[in-house]
């Protein structure tokens, strides 16, 4: 698989397993109450990094930047992508052809470092979230979210994978 088609497939894996978790945080918020991140402050951060304020007391309370909440949605699926890459550059281009769910759930797993050792302490939430009110349930909502991520790297896969059969058969069928 070249270059480009290594790209196309990750932003594609990227774009549906962050659709997938985004699914599942609906799901959690609209029959059970439980918020997500959201990703105005993800935005804020980002934003905020332009001006050269890499970390915050608390993001909450810092002032809020134009276009941040589309900044961090923007992010939220760029980030996606990256991982899914990551994913593809472990696996080699094959795993597209017969998705496994393994390795997706690792890093789906993996990936919530990012937010554990990078944003939660440049948000000013400490590491893992050790500075906010219930730590146990913020670190509990991340491996959720970034777990449903890895379930949608796979269900993705084997989106593709699928439509590649189609493809390959469908003049026979069709």
């Amino acid at each position: 698989m070249h270059t480009t088609s290594l790209l196309i497939n990750a932003i594609l894996l990227g774009i549906g397993a962050t659709i997938f978790m985004d699914l599942v945080a609906w799901v959690r918020l609209r029959f059970f109450a439980i918020p997500s991140l959201d990703y105005r402050l993800v935005g804020r951060w980002l934003l905020s990094m332009l001006r050269g304020q890499f970390q915050h007391q608390n993001i909450m309370q810092s002032s809020p930047q134009p276009f941040e909440r589309s900044t961090g949605w923007i992010a939220h699926y760029v980030i996606g992508a990256v991982f899914a890459f990551f994913l593809l550059a472990v696996t080699g281009p094959t795993w597209l052809q017969n998705p496994t769910i393994l390795m997706p759930l690792i890093i789906g797993l993996l990936s919530v470092g990012f937010p554990f050792f990078f944003m939660q302490p440049a948000f000013g939430f400490g590491i893992a979230a050790s500075k906010t009110p219930a730590p146990t349930i913020a670190r509990t909502r991340s491996l959720i979210a970034h777990l449903s991520f890895g379930v949608g790297l796979y269900l993705t896969g084997l989106c593709l994978s699928l439509q590649r059969i189609a493809e390959k058969w469908g003049p026979v069928f069709g």
